[in-house]
């Protein structure tokens, strides 16, 4: 009897629960709970007119593809966040199922369809010449190729592709404000990016102009996971439903993106821009481009070391035997440049010194090309670094050195460099060595200033192939290949040296 008790106590225990777990599943009315925010993701950082931050309400996030979303989530019934994502990370992103899609005027290409699920296109997007507003030497793409002009674009884009298949030299940007900013400072000779970062960015800039008419048409699409059909395919639905309910020509409008071209969104065709790549994504193509990378990157390194060892050497003197006067400004280098991150000075060197040229009207001008911003850059921070490892070798030299030269009647110049230096250097090679190979990685951030070395080689050319993996083991090679051998050199120098100790 008293089993039969527990058991049936069990049993409205278990109900209970039963019931719990319902009404979990259902908010107060009986109805059943909200699906879970869609998790939209997209890049801020530069992203006018797509999203950006509101300039009157820096907290506020506007955009026309905010808009959009807003209006997507009317129609799906369900909310849908933005969540900050690096854009030349957004498919490894969705590939990794960070979010649930992206939205960021992502071109429908084939490489891009075939390894995604692409929405139904939502806007139609050429491209737009922009140059300074005293040019007067071109006004075409010809134009520019006859020229041997530098046009500045973003990567992965179809205005990158084509200026590569033309033949005329380029200058790629990983966000849309930098290449007007350049062309402003006169780094490069035009501007070619889609219309609608041209309105923004261009249309109201004194100093810049469009020339030639808007070319190359091309669709922006919302990428899923190929897992994602059913949702995939309630987007579609619901932008054709906005496109013909006449709510996409009102949000476009009030961007000042609405034109003639959008009549294509009606009749869907976009076999052009789905035509088969030209390029087949084989070593052969890839590996050359990589090579080149490799070379600006030895170039910018052995180039940013030596005037690192030049500045450093001199700089460790000085506060070590320097009057106090020389010891404070050597020191206050080396905790300054210590002490700020390289890739703002970079961004300094390269955007803030010709702002500072404009604005105070100097007599030198002050701006740099991209591989010297670079160079100066890495030459002037890793100088604090050198001259530290330098000040700790001289003062690991005992002493009594100093004073057995005195003896001999040797000066202390010459006892710093036939007895002093030497010794000294045995105890400097290996961190010296170390800073020379952690170099060769850190250029990775020249990009910033439009320098394409192996990294950004790598990120163009597995973003434009989705070959993560492939290409990604190549770039790893080459950069074993460049750093494994400056671990030998300095084991061997070591060995060599460090035989009369």
């Amino acid at each position: 009897m008293p089993k039969t008790v527990h058991l049936r106590a069990l049993g409205s225990l278990l109900s209970a629960l039963a019931v719990l777990c319902c009404q979990a599943a259902c908010d107060g009315a009986g109805k059943p709970a909200e699906p879970r925010p869609l998790r939209w993701a997209a890049d801020a950082e530069g992203g006018a007119p797509y999203i950006f931050k509101d300039p009157d309400d820096p907290a506020k996030t506007v955009g026309f593809e905010v808009d959009l979303a807003g209006a997507l989530a009317r129609e799906l019934g369900r909310a849908i966040e933005w969540v900050q994502y690096d854009y030349i990370r957004l498919l490894a992103g969705l590939d990794r199922r960070d979010f649930d899609f992206a939205m960021n005027g992502i071109e429908v290409t084939p490489d891009r369809a075939k390894a995604f699920r692409l929405s139904r296109p939502y806007y139609v997007y050429t491209e737009q010449l922009v140059v300074r507003a005293e040019e007067d030497r071109f006004t075409t793409l010809e134009d520019c190729l006859a020229m041997d002009a530098v046009v500045g674009t973003l990567d992965d884009t179809a205005a990158k592709r084509l200026l590569d298949q033309l033949g005329i030299r380029t200058r790629s940007y990983d966000n849309q404000t930098e290449p007007y900013l350049d062309l402003q400072n006169g780094n490069v000779d035009a501007v070619f990016l889609d219309l609608p970062i041209a309105m923004y960015y261009a249309a109201g800039n004194k100093k810049l102009k469009f020339v030639g008419q808007p070319l190359n048409p091309g669709y922006y699409a919302i990428v899923f996971r190929k897992d994602q059909e059913e949702l995939a395919t309630e987007v579609d639905k619901a932008i054709e439903h906005l496109l013909e309910s006449g709510e996409l020509k009102r949000i476009y409008e009030k961007w000042r993106l609405w034109n003639a071209d959008q009549a294509r969104l009606h009749s869907g065709e976009i076999q052009d821009v789905l035509r088969e790549s030209s390029g087949k994504w084989t070593p052969a193509v890839y590996v050359p481009l990589l090579l080149q990378g490799a070379a600006v990157t030895i170039e910018i390194s052995i180039l940013s070391m030596a005037l690192a060892v030049l500045l450093g050497l001199p700089l460790a003197l000085a506060r070590l035997y320097g009057p106090w006067p020389v010891r404070a400004a050597a020191t206050v280098y080396v905790e300054f440049f210590r002490g700020i991150p390289v890739l703002l000075l970079l961004y300094f060197l390269y955007y803030g010194l010709p702002a500072i040229s404009d604005r105070y009207d100097l007599w030198i001008d002050l701006r740099l090309a991209p591989m010297t911003a670079a160079i100066l850059g890495f030459g002037l921070n890793y100088a604090a670094y050198e001259a530290e490892i330098y000040r700790a070798g001289v003062r690991s030299v005992p002493a009594g050195q100093w004073e057995a030269a005195a003896s001999l009647g040797m000066s202390r110049w010459l006892t710093f460099r036939r007895i002093v230096f030497p010794q000294a250097v045995r105890v400097i090679l290996p961190p010296m060595t170390n800073d020379f190979v952690a170099l060769f990685k850190d250029t990775s951030l020249v990009s910033i200033v439009a320098v394409v070395e192996l990294t950004k080689q790598y990120q163009i050319l597995s973003k434009s192939s989705l070959k993560y993996l492939e290409i990604g083991a190549a770039t790893a090679l080459l950069y074993l290949v460049m750093s494994v051998p400056l671990g030998y050199l300095s084991r061997r120098l070591e060995h060599r040296w460090g035989k009369g100790q």
